[in-house]
């Protein structure tokens, strides 16, 4: 059961919280197994989930669906929850590495190209002295086969991580954390895709005013066109389109 109330966005229940919020529930579920799992949701989040009613499940079965994106942080002010504020993958990492050294956080990175994770937990450990990373794993690009899943497995088992970090994008890492989170030895999955090559310093992250703007999706096209040049050239006009239809009544989009 989600710990905070939603809001619906075009269908999608987004938790209502601030990043402290977030950062203290998954602290609390320290000593937890199997806790849930965590979505970082953007409008291209909104639109695969359009596109995929069981995306669309697993992004409303979360323990918390967070507003990563600044049109969703604006969405769901206007329907009432003013306290609420972005949720974005990469700081909610670090405030949660940051925070989690004094109750003896446990983390496990699991995502991104080979050496990725380990350079993540490399730059991690250096900027938070203390930080205890009990494991890294690079999974190919690929479906895990039943052989790579059980030596995830084993390796879980043996780093216990309260938090197990998900690299692999929207809306892969999702379902990967939805048919999973239940067979990992681990509290709690959250899933923060490009905060894997941010925080490792393999991309460089938009500045923090065009983060706050909601335009970081154009420095972010500048740096990749070909890859995210459909995400934000159609989808996110289309996420406005459909934003304006819920506000207005010319369309309803019930939660499932």
């Amino acid at each position: 059961m989600s710990p905070v109330p939603r809001y619906n966005v075009q269908g999608v229940a987004i938790s209502a919280l601030t990043l402290d919020q977030a950062c203290d529930l998954v602290l609390g579920a320290r000593g937890r197994s199997h806790a849930g799992y965590i979505c970082t949701c953007t409008a291209h989040g909104i639109g695969e989930a359009q596109r995929d009613p069981a995306y669309r499940h697993i992004l409303n079965r979360s323990w918390l669906t967070t507003p990563d994106g600044m049109p969703l942080v604006w969405l769901g002010q206007l329907q009432g929850f003013r306290p609420v504020t972005r949720v974005y993958g990469p700081d909610l990492m670090l405030a949660v590495c940051d925070r989690g050294r004094a109750a003896g956080l446990r983390h496990f990175f699991f995502g991104g190209a080979p050496g990725v994770a380990d350079a993540l937990a490399a730059r991690l450990t250096a900027r938070f002295p203390g930080l205890q990373v009990t494991g890294t794993f690079t999974p190919p690009f690929r479906a895990l086969s039943g052989d790579e899943f059980a030596q995830l497995q084993t390796a879980v088992s043996a780093a216990r991580p309260d938090v197990f970090w998900v690299g692999l994008g929207t809306p892969k890492q999702d379902h990967f954390m939805a048919a999973h989170w239940d067979r990992l030895d681990a509290g709690v999955l959250i899933g923060v895709g490009a905060a894997f090559d941010f925080l490792s310093g393999r991309k460089k992250q938009a500045p923090r005013w065009l983060q706050r703007s909601g335009l970081e999706w154009l420095f972010r096209l500048g740096q990749e066109p070909r890859r995210l040049g459909r995400r934000y050239l159609v989808d996110n006009p289309l996420f406005l389109l459909r934003a304006f239809a819920q506000f207005t009544g010319l369309k309803k989009y019930p939660l499932d």
